[in-house]
């Protein structure tokens, strides 16, 4: 094909896609997307404004938490102006770079999100096995080079990069409101093996491996928390994991139950997906606020009398 011809068929934009059978809904189902926007900003933010606001709460744990509220600031703020602008005035066209732009946030949000779990599966083995080095091993400088390391920037950057050198000569219609890498490469019309190769395994260095670290981490808090005689010593030290026992449910759950249903169970409706990617993008930052809350009484002393006043 010419290169006239390349320019030719090479569109400038990608389209958004909604929930497939609902258009006529559309505004309506703004709504829970907004509220749902909305208390995930402010419960994250209440939780950063807290934990910067007191100093009794400068422990490794708030730490890693403050780090977990950024990044579900950032996965929020990614999605949330195509999200609502396709749902609320169904503003459908993204430019190619724009959507590189949103894909690369997304994408480096959720390793970041990963790899925090994971920093945070460490504190609490180390807070459980080893309580004694608990403040010498998680001294500031080695939190924030964790904090650093944890960062997706060189992992995801490629994502971009890679598609940027692509023809895009297909209808361009994306299947969510947002952009993400396996929905963007299906559009290019070259050879995108190098996508598939390089996705494949940012997928299993990222998810895959933190989350078999943190079950790792957690068999060796079982087996140590079991060792204790006292049974109140030992409800006392589970207590103190269940908040990120239950986060790290939230974020990789979704994940794992899409990929199940799409191998062994026979859909031809793509609403599943479409609903269990909302899912994975949404509720994480929504409940992670709500969960440590309820359970980390620092917090949520503090968050009543934030309320309050």
């Amino acid at each position: 094909m010419s290169s006239g011809n390349d320019t030719k068929f090479q569109h400038v934009v990608f389209y958004l896609n909604g929930m497939p059978g609902l258009k006529d809904v559309n505004v309506w189902i703004s709504i829970p997307f907004g509220l749902v926007y909305l208390t995930s900003i402010r419960g994250n933010s209440i939780i950063l404004f807290i934990i910067k606001s007191d100093p009794t709460l400068n422990e490794p744990m708030y730490f890693f938490l403050s780090m977990l509220a950024i990044t579900d600031l950032g996965i929020s703020i990614s999605t949330m102006p195509t999200t609502l602008g396709l749902f609320m005035v169904n503003s459908r066209e993204i430019s190619h770079d724009a959507c590189f732009a949103q894909m690369f946030f997304i994408h480096m949000f959720s390793v970041t999100e990963s790899a925090v779990l994971l920093s945070m599966a460490f504190d609490r083995f180390v807070a459980i096995c080893n309580p004694l080095r608990y403040e010498s091993i998680l001294i500031p400088s080695r939190i924030a080079k964790m904090g650093l390391i944890s960062l997706g920037v060189a992992l995801t950057l490629p994502y971009p990069i890679n598609l940027k050198q692509h023809q895009y000569c297909h209808d361009n219609v994306l299947s969510n409101s947002y952009c993400i890498h396996v929905d963007v490469m299906k559009m290019a019309c070259s050879d995108i093996r190098v996508n598939i190769i390089y996705g494949l395994f940012l997928a299993l260095a990222s998810d895959g491996l933190d989350f078999l670290l943190i079950l790792l981490s957690y068999i060796m808090i079982l087996k140590t928390v079991l060792s204790i005689t006292s049974h109140e010593g030992c409800l006392k030290a589970l207590n103190t994991s269940i908040s990120h026992i239950c986060i790290v449910l939230i974020f990789y759950m979704p994940g794992f139950v899409t990929s199940l249903i799409y191998r062994f169970v026979k859909i031809s409706s793509p609403l599943v997906q479409i609903v269990m990617g909302y899912v994975r993008l949404l509720i994480p930052p929504l409940m992670n606020p709500i969960v440590y809350s309820i359970n980390t009484k620092p917090i949520r002393v503090r968050i009543i009398k934030f309320f309050i006043k």
